[in-house]
């Protein structure tokens, strides 16, 4: 074990302490961990300065071709993306589907997919409005037919008065 003292002044110069810091050796272990995890990260860094020459290289030889067959090259690009956009579109659609399916046929046979007591919980709201949406039908309809027949039997004596009132004019 090493002993390091040092020295250090403190604000201003005056003033300070000593501080002994206490130095072990690395083991063999930590060692032979520093010299593999050295040894990975620069051949990582070899190989990823390889890969980026490699890739400016190919950039600069294929610029020309590129540039030369774009007319048909970008076409062809953009149907190729099109038609896998389709592919991917339609596969997503399609797993929807089949969860969706998946969770109703587990709703109807009462194993209770997560979601089903929200679904409960509508049905029952929607239900409920609409028996009160139709017990308000039926009143408002028994009072436009009492006012109806109110409307007519008053008419009725109101026109048998007047043809009364008129016969009786003439003779």
């Amino acid at each position: 074990m090493t002993v390091v003292v040092q020295r250090w002044r403190g604000e201003g110069g005056l003033g300070g302490e000593e501080i002994e810091c206490f130095l072990q050796r690395p083991t063999t272990r930590q060692t032979v961990k520093f010299l593999t995890a050295s040894t990975i990260g620069t051949v990582l860094l070899v190989l990823s300065g390889l890969t980026l020459t490699g890739t400016v290289l190919a950039l600069v030889l294929a610029t020309p071709v590129l540039v030369l067959f774009s007319p048909i090259l970008v076409p062809a690009l953009i149907t190729t993306f099109l038609i896998a956009s389709g592919f991917v579109f339609s596969g997503g659609c399609g797993v929807a589907a089949l969860s969706a399916l998946s969770w109703i046929y587990q709703y109807t046979t009462g194993k209770h997919p997560p979601g089903a007591d929200q679904l409960d919980s509508a049905r029952m709201r929607i239900g409920n409005a609409a028996w009160e949406v139709k017990e308000k039908a039926k009143e408002n309809l028994q009072y436009v037919q009492h006012k109806a027949q109110e409307a007519t039997t008053t008419s009725s004596t109101t026109d048998h008065s007047t043809f009364r009132a008129s016969q009786a004019q003439t003779s």
